[in-house]
């Protein structure tokens, strides 16, 4: 019988991202202690096609993946999710877990865009407390003066301590004591997210009641350093070493997609990305600051209309 400590994962992913999640899978692997058993759990919609299969040939006593299809849970929220440029379904995904999951009081929960250089055990064992959740600030918020602005002046949440949602730790018996699915269902409903849906919401829930890791546990190429020393690394917004070259952190990506079955799939889709889709990057990121300025300076943005009457 298995005694060892049971370390909860969950990541979100479509039939497109399966190759860059087998990387992640992969180096979560390559870190994993011998004295805890990793249940991955890949939650999804659609169909899923082969890449699903070499998913799942990683499994092993200690390294375990499940999937878990959430198309019937997302077509409920369908009428309320917001997505935008290169976001999809997926980030809403982790609004099913405190529901679905009950065996479990607290899980971790990673974009498909992440390398761990480290046990993420470690980051599990770190005690939060009463907190809802524990997260990194966002640096490549802090580092805009309009999404400076933004979070301030629409959110009413300074810079600093607004998270990013790619790299967190659920404590999923608080998430239900305090409703979290409702809450996060209303505020949905009551606003039009523009910049960042869920991250923006969940910012809302959890204020006042995070628990903030050090950044290296979601170390991001925007507003890194090259002398930083990663446990995890966050491949956020366009900052992908499969689209470009360059990119900050990029040698720890490539060195576990050589490990994977997806290393050829990968070096195809990145001598696949066109002129036109860089251009489309550099559109969007332009888009994103200017929205979160607009919202920044909307009189009628979610502080100051929803938010006065809560």
């Amino acid at each position: 019988m298995n005694n060892k400590k049971l370390i909860p994962v969950f990541f979100a992913s479509d039939e497109n991202y399966m190759p860059y999640l087998g990387v992640a899978l992969t180096s979560l692997k390559a870190h994993a202690g011998p004295e805890y058993t990793y249940k991955i759990h890949v939650l999804y919609t659609g169909r899923l096609n082969g890449y699903a299969t070499k998913i799942r040939e990683m499994s092993n006593d200690n390294f375990q993946i499940e999937f878990t299809d959430l198309t019937e849970k997302i077509d409920e929220i369908q009428d309320m999710m917001h997505c935008r440029d290169y976001y999809t379904s997926a980030i809403y995904y982790r609004l099913f877990i405190p529901a679905l999951f009950p065996n479990y009081d607290k899980i971790i929960y990673a974009d498909c865009d992440t390398v761990l250089c480290d046990d993420i055990a470690k980051l599990y064992e770190i005690e939060i407390g009463e907190k809802i959740i524990g997260a990194v600030a966002d640096r490549a918020v802090a580092s805009v003066p309009a999404f400076r602005e933004y979070t301030k002046n629409a959110l009413d949440i300074d810079a600093e301590k607004y998270f990013n949602s790619g790299v967190i730790v659920m404590n999923l018996k608080k998430f239900r004591e305090i409703d979290f699915y409702t809450k996060f269902c209303e505020i949905l409903r009551s606003y039009d997210f523009v910049v960042a849906p869920d991250q923006d919401c969940l910012n809302l829930i959890c204020k006042d009641s995070v628990y903030y890791y050090e950044e290296a546990w979601n170390q991001m190429p925007i507003g890194g350093a090259d002398n930083a020393k990663p446990k995890l690394i966050h491949y956020n917004l366009s900052m992908k070493p499969w689209h470009y070259d360059g990119v900050l952190y990029e040698e720890y990506f490539w060195n576990y997609a050589k490990q994977t079955p997806f290393y050829d799939i990968i070096l195809a889709q990145k001598a696949g990305f066109t002129k036109e889709q860089v251009k489309r990057d550099e559109e969007d990121g332009k888009n994103l600051i200017a929205l979160a300025q607009s919202e920044a300076d909307n009189p009628n943005n979610y502080i100051r209309s929803v938010g006065k009457k809560l």
